[in-house]
């Protein structure tokens, strides 16, 4: 393994996307899920780009790459069929020294995208190094049968649980012995059958009187 793995945080960062064909949508459409600021680059869109620039959700420059398109950037997503701009796009992030990711090109790389299982705050990441996309695509669909909403769900109130421990004052390094106990009697099994009971039992057996399944969810 040559990679580094890493979550990245672009909320609120410049990315730009060189192409505006489909495979620079779907990039697009990711970019923006994770919060980021997004210009896309081409002298042709979609009609899906074109809507969420008349939205106000990204800036289209109509037009063909600039090595200056580059500037204030954070990263680069190239995803034209165009060799050679592949080529370029990846000398001028190495010499920018930006983040760069050419779509199917992982030689032109100095970061890839693995396939992505997501459940709420659950994020499964798959990757083949570069070796094979399709084949880290397969295992996605296989493991997505595997992790279901209730993944989600779990995070979630071991999130609200957490909130509440520290509100509470508890000290952080208390706080593990008291999940492991919620994992291991079966808090995930009991959320995935929707049992509203057993939870708010194993939850005041756990942690105590005051920890209320439908309050910690919010669920009215």
């Amino acid at each position: 393994m040559r990679y580094y793995p890493v979550c990245l945080d672009i909320k609120d960062r410049n990315c730009l996307v060189v192409g505006g064909g489909q495979v620079g949508t779907r990039k697009v459409r990711t970019l923006l899920q994770c919060g980021a600021r997004v210009t896309v680059v081409s002298p042709e869109v979609t009609a899906e780009l074109s809507h969420l620039a008349q939205q106000g959700k990204i800036q289209i420059r109509l037009r063909d790459y600039l090595t200056t398109d580059l500037d204030a950037m954070f990263l680069v997503i190239g995803a034209t069929d165009d060799q050679n701009q592949n080529r370029c796009i990846h000398q001028d992030a190495e010499a920018a020294q930006r983040l760069c990711n050419i779509a199917d090109q992982p030689e032109l790389c100095n970061f890839v995208l693995p396939a992505v299982i997501t459940q709420g705050d659950l994020m499964i990441a798959i990757s083949t190094s570069g070796r094979s996309p399709a084949f880290a695509k397969y295992l996605r669909r296989r493991l997505q049968h595997q992790f279901g909403p209730e993944y989600g769900q779990f995070l979630e109130l071991m999130g609200a649980v957490r909130r509440r421990l520290l509100a509470a004052e508890h000290a952080p390094e208390a706080h593990k012995p008291l999940f492991e106990k919620l994992i291991g009697n079966n808090l995930l099994e009991l959320i995935k059958a929707d049992d509203h009971s057993g939870i708010n039992t194993l939850l005041e057996e756990v942690l105590g009187p005051g920890y209320v399944y439908e309050e910690l969810m919010e669920i009215h």
